[in-house]
């Protein structure tokens, strides 16, 4: 599967808007990514898992983790092709990710930690964190689609299926408010497709 395959899935699923968005970060922007949209189809899941998985199919994984919750279903997903278990992290108490629930790690276990969307990296940063100080030989990153511009950096391997530039700006810089343009809640335009 190509980098415009990946894109075309989410332009089909309704995944990919256009608008005048607010991103976690508080900066703001003119394109807005849901993955979710694309994740609740098991076809498209299917096909962009197993083609992150060959990515990584000759590293011997054990583990596939995503963090909660956008990369739950990934994580299933992509263990299955691997033929791995599947397990999550999830926000901890102290601005961490952790693994919970009782999922069981051993030492040296082989660990590839996938993600939807790329934007800081900064779940996946922290959940490598938690994986080594446990014990993990963590093999890499694998991400549907990296939009960070080249901004998000890790330790080890990164593979991402495709990249997405997506300009943004400052509050008090955006060229969006400069031109008038009012801002859109994501949700109000997915619920009306």
């Amino acid at each position: 599967m190509n980098a415009d395959e990946v894109i075309a899935i989410f332009k089909q699923c309704g995944a990919l808007l256009d608008g005048h968005f607010v991103y976690t970060s508080g900066r703001h922007g003119r394109q807005f990514l849901q993955a979710a949209r694309v994740l609740q189809y098991p076809e498209f899941t299917s096909r962009l898992c197993n083609a992150l998985a060959d990515r990584f199919r000759s590293d011997g994984v054990e583990l596939v983790v995503g963090p909660a919750t956008g990369a739950i279903v990934m994580a299933y997903e992509t263990a299955r092709a691997l033929e791995a278990r599947a397990a999550y992290t999830e926000k901890d108490g102290d601005g961490g990710m952790a693994l919970k629930r009782g999922f069981t790690l051993k030492a040296g276990a082989r660990v590839l930690v996938v993600e939807d969307i790329i934007t800081t990296g900064g779940s996946v940063r922290k959940s490598v964190e938690h994986l080594r100080a446990r014990g993990a030989d963590v093999v890499g990153v694998g991400a549907l689609l990296d939009r960070s511009a080249g901004e998000a950096a890790f330790d080890c391997r990164f593979e991402a299926l495709a990249a997405l530039d997506m300009e943004s700006w400052p509050p008090d810089t955006c060229a969006l408010c400069s031109a008038g343009e009012p801002l859109v809640e994501p949700d109000d335009l997915i619920n009306k497709g």
